[in-house]
């Protein structure tokens, strides 16, 4: 597979494509020696059925170890971390990654329980997993979705889960897009196979699932994602780790220059995000700094109410993330809000948490309006 090619599957057969769309990638070739070590990396950001839109396919992933066993390779590993509360465990488990090692006889490593190790990224120092470390070549394996903080999020920001938890909440803390960019100079992806079967394309949990029925690959995850960009109706530039990976030399966000081979027909009409609805949640909230899944559980969280009728006159900003420790205020999610009047634990709440929080402090402020 050339480096400027993207080709692209359709279908409902997941297994079976993913083999048809490897086998015309030559990913075999790509990898060359049957000794090397081999590492897959899904994204199990949290513990939910792929169908719901947040994490990739186990028949995606069965086609690509099935594939590679067919070819004489035996060193496969699985490798993810889930997002800052969750436990990968059992992410492994309501994914169906823990039948899946069984079936094949992979190895499942949970990447936080692994130690970091600091690694120069382009002048930028990050802790990045020490089983990173021990592979011959890496494959991802994302999926295709909207992202609340970042748009989009598919190849490169795949990568933040083989990284520490301490060290994603710095990224979130330093703004998410220069630390991802440098990030993939750090780990180098070697092989992209994007699951864009049904993610969700405004959430990054998941939990409005976009039927799509389309896997892709790719050898350049900038151009990759620069392509992902054009398919949900944004720029590059509109996803600024895209650009800063671009000039850090980590691939060419050019679309133009992409060679991108069908190899047959959409199965569905193109639907686009609702970035009017994305947008009117997200301006309810004061976001410093917040957490992935933090933020990505109140941003669902309220739109349960609005589908409730509940955000009309909505009476107060929602202060969330790390910016809001030590600080006072009115109304705040998660333990960085510990000080305000009113305040919900935990780090993160969850997103029913969130929900019957903010549900009863609307009804309080409706009873009792300020005068």
């Amino acid at each position: 597979m050339k480096k400027n090619e993207i080709l692209v599957i359709y279908g409902t057969e997941y297994k079976e494509l993913t083999k048809q769309l490897l086998e015309e990638a030559d990913l075999a070739g790509m990898i060359g020696e049957r000794k090397k070590r081999i590492a897959i990396k899904p994204n199990l950001v949290s513990a939910a059925p792929a169908d719901v839109g947040g994490t990739t396919h186990p028949e995606v992933v069965a086609g690509l170890i099935e594939y590679l066993q067919d070819r004489g390779y035996e060193k496969i590993k699985v490798m993810e971390g889930s997002w800052v509360g969750d436990r990968t465990q059992e992410a492994f488990r309501v994914c169906g990654y823990r039948k899946l090692a069984s079936d094949y006889g992979v190895e499942l490593v949970d990447c936080q329980k692994e130690p970091g190790v600091a690694v120069d990224a382009a002048g930028m120092e990050i802790q990045i997993c020490k089983c990173v470390q021990d592979i011959d070549f890496l494959i991802n394996v994302p999926v295709m979705k909207g992202h609340c903080q970042t748009r989009i999020t598919c190849a490169l920001k795949n990568m933040k889960g083989l990284i520490p938890n301490k060290e994603k909440r710095r990224f979130h803390a330093e703004g998410l897009h220069r630390p991802i960019a440098h990030l993939n100079k750090a780990i180098h992806q070697d092989f992209v196979l994007v699951d864009g079967i049904c993610g969700d394309l405004t959430f990054e949990e998941g939990g409005n699932p976009t039927q799509m029925d389309r896997l892709m690959a790719a050898a350049d995850p900038v151009l990759l994602d620069a392509y992902v960009c054009g398919l949900m109706d944004y720029r590059p530039d509109d996803v600024p780790y895209i650009t800063l990976a671009e000039k850090l030399g980590v691939g060419c966000a050019d679309v133009r220059k992409a060679a991108i081979h069908e190899l047959d027909a959409p199965l569905h009409e193109a639907i686009l995000p609702d970035r009017e609805r994305i947008m009117r949640l997200s301006d309810l909230a004061e976001e410093v700094e917040s957490c992935s899944a933090c933020y990505g559980y109140l941003l669902p969280a309220l739109d349960m109410l609005e589908r409730d009728g509940l955000l009309k006159n909505f009476p107060e900003k929602i202060c969330i993330g790390q910016g809001w420790r030590g600080k006072s205020g009115e109304l705040g999610i998660g333990n960085c809000t510990s000080k305000f009047c009113h305040s919900l634990k935990g780090c993160p709440p969850t997103e029913q948490e969130m929900y019957e929080f903010l549900k009863q402090y609307i009804g309080s402020s409706v009873k009792s309006p300020t005068p």
